[in-house]
């Protein structure tokens, strides 16, 4: 018999000291009725308490819903995540000592849950040798409090390895569908994407726990077509039903993000011309035909708009480390999804093709916080901020080309383009160019090693990482090298002998003409080694 139960009735199934595994990715797939009634139930002085969170990424919209819902000391006691950096309460909690925090690269987090489900020992891999991953460094730790090590450095075959341990199984999960028939069996064909809620479900199962799936309808049973199935029924042991259960967190439901209509791509519309599509049109141009790209948020998730307007979508294979391949992803509360996705992937799959070596190039995810002078990239520490590094280091240590996209200073400015040129008005308070890294999250020497091409695009400067080095390559039209450029910078980069202006299309409305230079342009990216 199938068991319905409410929300509040699933979270009084959580005991204190539980170890819990929450599904979910970015906007999509969060239990929301679930998280709330959790939430409302320890809020009411009915516990639990002290809980370990298991989550494969950040899951919320900056300071509400998702992973907020459990963002309140006492709640949680110990966090094994992919991000936090999306949920700005529980972030505090990291940064203020209140509990544990282990933070894994998204890729591995994932992969972790068809280890659990298994029950092998852990996950070995190259991904995060030479970051804040590697146990020479910090391990995965992201605060002073948290001092277990759960990652090993491993010699095998003459090369490093890193073996993130499996966590202790999880007492309870929570994972979200779209149908389940009348023997519980679910499927999601309405959602824009599919996670690893299958591995989680199996893990938890398999260890004796207790599996919740939230869903929107309930079907006749056997009416879902085989193929269609993500999770068999004797994995669930209780469904919610929350009809209202949205998409997103900015969509109640939009066809053409699970694949069931297709929209026309002139219904996309220009972004205006700020600084951010200034960045996002110049990291465009490192586009190349048939490239299978990695897109991140931030100034990142513009350039499929870019794409779009000049006519390149179908010449190049966009990707989310959600599992979506193809289309038009989205960005802000529609990040992880797309419109018109040609196929949707559970996301261990998709973390298994990108540590394989397989994407051509990647536009990073949330860009860069620091650089310094060794051309290392610091996205995941720094201020008051532990954000955590959700799929960036997986990407950065094995994507062909790498393309960090952000803007020169960081804080309050006013830049604008005038008259086809860049018009700083008034600059931001913080240096973003910085002798030395707070934390290390992409490791410049390790790219040199596997023969990556690195390039950071700002809107007023292009620098490429060149023999150990930072180096200024293109400047922006409006631009002053010594007074706009370099004292903004910690350290001096070296400034190339061939130095020229960045591509005066840019700073114009409309089209560039990417279209038309893609035919002169190699379709072959370099090999890694």
């Amino acid at each position: 018999m199938l068991s319905i139960i409410t929300a509040a009735e699933a979270a009084g199934l959580i005991r204190d000291a539980d170890s819990l595994i929450v599904g979910g990715n970015g906007g999509t797939g969060a239990a929301e009725a679930i998280l709330d009634a959790l939430e409302r139930r320890f809020l009411g002085g009915q516990g639990p308490h002290n809980l370990t969170l298991i989550n494969i990424t950040g899951v919320g919209a900056v300071t509400e819903k998702g992973l907020c819902h459990l963002a309140h000391e006492g709640l949680i006691a110990r966090v094994i995540g992919g991000n936090f950096g999306l949920q700005v309460p529980f972030m505090r909690l990291v940064r203020d000592e209140l509990i544990d925090a282990y933070n894994f690269p998204q890729g591995v987090m994932s992969q972790l849950c068809r280890a659990m489900a298994a029950k092998h020992p852990g996950v070995l891999t190259h991904v995060g040798l030479n970051t804040y991953m590697d146990p020479r460094q910090d391990g995965g730790r992201m605060n002073k409090r948290t001092t277990a090590p759960l990652v090993d450095l491993l010699e095998l075959h003459g090369q490093s390895w890193l073996l993130y341990r499996v966590p202790a199984p999880p007492d309870v999960a929570i994972i979200r569908g779209t149908s389940a028939d009348e023997d519980g069996y679910v499927s999601m064909e309405h959602e824009g994407t599919t996670r690893e809620d299958l591995s989680i479900a199996q893990a938890v199962h398999n260890a004796g726990g207790t599996v919740i799936c939230q869903v929107k309808r309930i079907v006749k049973r056997g009416s879902i077509h085989p193929q269609m199935v993500k999770i068999p029924g004797f994995l669930i042991d209780h469904i919610v039903l929350e009809p209202d259960q949205m998409q997103t967190y900015g969509t109640a439901y939009d066809p053409a993000r699970c694949g069931e209509t297709r929209v026309p791509e002139a219904m996309i519309t220009p972004d205006p011309l700020t600084e951010r599509r200034v960045i996002a049109r110049r990291a465009a141009f490192e586009l190349r035909p048939r490239d299978v790209v990695n897109l991140g948020v931030g100034i990142s998730a513009m350039i499929p708009n870019v794409a779009a307007e000049e006519g390149i979508s179908d010449l190049i294979t966009l990707t989310v480390e959600s599992g979506v391949v193809g289309g038009v992803p989205g960005h802000a509360r529609e990040f992880g999804t797309a419109i018109n996705p040609r196929v949707i992937l559970d996301q261990a799959y998709q973390f298994d093709f990108y540590d394989g070596g397989g994407l051509s190039c990647a536009f990073l995810l949330l860009s860069f916080a620091e650089v310094d002078a060794a051309g290392n990239v610091n996205v995941t520490r720094f201020g008051d901020r532990r954000d955590g590094s959700g799929g960036f280091i997986d990407i950065t240590q094995n994507a062909k080309r790498l393309i960090f996209s952000g803007t020169m200073t960081g804080g309050k400015f006013d830049i604008g383009v005038e008259n086809g040129r860049l018009a700083i008005r008034r600059d931001g308070a913080f240096r973003k160019f910085v002798p030395q890294v707070g934390q290390i999250s992409f490791s410049a020497s390790l790219a040199a090693q596997r023969g990556q091409h690195v390039s950071y695009v700002t809107e007023r400067a292009v620098f490429e990482l060149e023999n150990g080095s930072v180096t200024l390559t293109e400047i922006a039209p409006g631009a002053r090298l010594e007074e706009d450029i370099l004292a903004h910078m910690g350290f001096r980069p070296r400034i190339s002998p061939q130095l020229k202006d960045m591509d005066p299309r840019i700073f114009r409305s409309g089209p560039m003409g990417i279209a038309q230079s893609f035919k002169a342009l190699p379709a072959r990216p370099r090999k890694v080694a």
